[in-house]
C-alpha cells in the first residue's frame, strides 16, 4: 500500500509541474523539457525510497516483465499512478479554472503531422530508449546512486525530440489524464499514447535482460 501511494504522490507531482509548466509557463520546449526531467529527479530521491519511483505504469510493466515487482505490486502501482495524474490534472484545471484561463489545453497528447502509425513508432522508440536505461541504471551493473540523475535527464532528452512531434507521453498515466478531462479527438487519440509506449517498455524490459544482462540470475 505505501509503494501505491509513493506512486500517487509522484505521478501527481510529475503531471501537475511538468504539464502545468508546459500549459502556464510561457517557456520554450528546453523549459518543459527540464520540467518533466527534474519532477523526476526530485521525486527519485523522495519516493524512491519508498517505491522506486516508477511514475509511469509502462516503467512498472517493464519491471514486472523482468520480475522485480510482484502481481500486488504491479496492481498497487497501475492504481496509485492513474488516481496520481488524474488528481494532477484536476489540479492543474482547477487553477486554470480559477484564473479565468482556457482549460482546451491541458498538456493532452496528439497525433501532430503523423498519421496514428507514425504517433505509435515515435512512442515506441522514445519510450524504448527511456526505459532501457532506467532499466540497465537500476540494474546488477548499474550506479543506483545516480539513478535518479541519469533517468531525470534522459528524460528531459526524450522530450527534446518528443515535443514536436507528438508532446512526448512515454508514460500512458501521463497521456490519460489530460485527455480524461479535454475529451474529443485526445481522446480519441488516447490508446495510442496508452499502448505504444507499453510495447516500448516491453521490447526494452527483454532486450535489458537477454541482451544487456540488467538482471540478477
Amino acid at each position: 500500500m505505501k509503494k501505491g501511494i509513493a506512486e500517487f504522490i509522484g505521478t501527481f507531482v510529475l503531471v501537475l509541474f511538468s504539464t502545468g509548466t508546459a500549459v502556464l509557463g510561457g517557456v520554450d520546449n528546453l523549459g518543459i523539457s527540464m520540467a518533466f526531467g527534474l519532477s523526476i529527479v526530485a521525486m527519485a530521491y523522495s519516493i524512491g525510497t519508498i517505491s522506486g519511483c516508477h511514475v509511469n505504469p509502462a516503467v512498472s510493466i517493464a519491471m514486472f516483465i523482468n520480475k522485480r515487482i510482484s502481481v500486488p505490486e504491479l496492481i498497487y502501482y497501475l492504481v496509485g499512478q492513474v488516481l496520481g495524474a488524474i488528481a494532477g490534472t484536476a489540479v492543474l484545471y482547477l487553477f486554470l479554472s480559477i484564473s479565468n484561463l482556457s482549460v482546451e489545453n491541458l498538456g493532452q497528447n496528439s497525433f501532430g503531422n503523423f498519421d496514428w502509425s507514425g504517433a505509435f513508432l515515435v512512442e515506441v522508440i522514445l519510450t524504448f530508449v527511456f526505459v532501457l536505461v532506467i532499466l540497465i541504471v537500476t540494474g546488477k551493473n548499474g550506479t543506483p546512486k545516480l539513478a535518479g540523475l541519469v533517468i531525470g535527464f534522459t528524460l528531459v532528452l526524450i522530450h527534446l525530440l518528443g515535443i514536436p512531434l507528438t508532446g512526448t507521453s512515454v508514460n500512458p498515466a501521463r497521456s490519460l489524464a489530460p485527455a480524461f478531462f479535454v475529451g474529443g479527438e485526445a481522446l480519441r487519440q488516447l490508446w495510442v499514447f496508452i499502448l505504444a509506449p507499453i510495447v516500448g517498455a516491453a521490447i526494452a524490459a527483454i532486450v535489458s535482460r537477454s541482451v544487456l544482462d540488467s538482471e540478477e540470475n
